[in-house]
Formats: C-alpha cells, structure tokens, sequence
C-alpha cells in the first residue's frame, strides 16, 4: 500500500476538528468580558538606599565602580542585579563581601539600574 492511500474509517470525525466544540458552559460561574493579564514583575518600590562610590584605591590604578548599602537582599538577587549590570555596561564585575563592583566609571549606569530595581541610589564621595 502507498503512502498516499487513504483507509476510511467509519464513525470517527476526521483530523482538524475541534476537540472542545460540544463541551458547554452550563453550571460555569459567568467570565469577565476582558482577557487575562500577564503577571508583571514589578519591582518593589522604596526599596532602600544604596551608596554609589568610584574607588581606585589599591587596584592599581584601575576605576572601579563600587555600590554598598544594600539591605534586606541577599547574595542571588546581588549577583542578579550586578550580571544585569555588567551586561548594560559592556564590563566585568563581581560580587564581593556584600557589595557590587563594576570595572570602570560607570555611576551613571549603575544608578538607572538601581532606580529600575526600586533602590534609592546616592552618589558617595571616594
């Protein structure tokens, strides 16, 4: 037998119908008129202040940008936010004694980041 021959079978519906077109709504508490909306992250807001220093103390004379202060986070969402950092601002950066280092002078940034994130960023002297 080929491949293009069909075999009929009897008292079946064919392929492409819709498996749900004889079900009903009857006994189902009414729907709202509007369709459902996504889940959106949100990021909590007042989130706390976090301190913006550039340093180049003791790194060779290298700029980094170093932000502290953070409170009632704990290391995954740290390195969340420092891998989204270092990929807005095309550098290297790690997460070190509770605080986020970014390679060069990027304040700026880093600060937008934050704001986004909920935090209250404050440029420090340093």
């Amino acid at each position: 037998m080929s491949a293009q021959q069909r075999i009929p079978i009897e008292g079946h519906e064919a392929f492409g119908q819709n498996p749900f077109a004889k079900l009903s709504s009857e006994g189902l508490p009414p729907g709202s008129s509007q369709p459902p909306t996504a889940a959106v992250d949100v990021p909590k807001k007042n989130r706390g202040r976090v301190d913006i220093k550039r340093q180049t103390a003791h790194r060779g004379g290298k700029t980094v940008t170093v932000v502290t202060g953070f409170v009632g986070i704990g290391l995954p969402e740290k390195e969340k936010l420092a891998k989204q950092m270092q990929r807005v601002c095309g550098t290297g950066g790690t997460v070190k004694e509770g605080r986020i280092e970014i390679q060069g002078d990027r304040r700026e940034e880093v600060a937008k980041i934050l704001t986004e994130a909920g935090f209250r960023p404050v440029f420090a002297g340093g």
